[in-house]
């Protein structure tokens, strides 16, 4: 893998552009940065997410994500190179089965709410889906290997999967929507 930081404020990237791990440089605002970035924030929201109670196997798979989500991050900082495996998506295959065994099946839309670890997990669904595009859009003009796209798909699916596990923790539900419009069939 390329250079490691060893200086943080290195003023290289004042006329708006920064360094690969390949030691090319881009524009700060290339998709590739983009998709780093977002994918930099999912693992940051995972860290804020880690810091509510859980149980311990949903902490572990969590830190294991983590880990993932670097070895995302660096394949996207070095154009061509492979650190994300396709056992990674396997992985999150079998936590999704295993998580989605425990829950009741959805018969209605539900809200990102309900405990404050449930919300975090939303949000990184949300920044899942968000870094998920960006690794489209750069796969559109770039080659990129399909693992990374398929991993943040199946991530942002395990993360709705786990806002539901984590609001049932001590007992809660889901916090359903209410749709006026569902609702009102209902009513007929």
């Amino acid at each position: 893998m390329g250079n490691r930081l060893t200086q943080i404020a290195t003023r290289t990237g004042d006329a708006g552009t920064t360094g690969l791990g390949d030691n090319t440089r881009v524009s700060k605002n290339s998709l590739r940065v983009h998709a780093m970035g977002d994918v930099d924030e999912l693992n940051s929201h995972i860290g804020v997410l880690l810091c509510e109670d859980m149980a311990p196997d949903v902490r572990t798979l969590l830190v294991e994500i983590q880990h993932q989500l670097f070895n995302l991050g660096g394949e996207l900082s070095i154009p061509g190179y492979e650190l994300l495996k396709p056992e990674a998506v396997l992985a999150l295959d079998e936590a999704l089965a295993t998580h989605n065994e425990t829950l009741p099946r959805l018969q209605e839309f539900i809200l990102p709410a309900g405990t404050r670890a449930a919300s975090q997990a939303h949000v990184c669904r949300t920044v899942a889906r968000r870094a998920e595009r960006a690794v489209v859009a750069l796969g559109n003009e770039e080659a990129l290997k399909d693992t990374p796209r398929q991993y943040l798909n199946r991530l942002s699916d395990l993360m709705f999967v786990l806002a539901r596990v984590l609001n049932r923790m001590n007992g809660g539900d889901d916090v359903y929507w209410k749709s006026e419009r569902m609702a009102k069939g209902a009513a007929e």
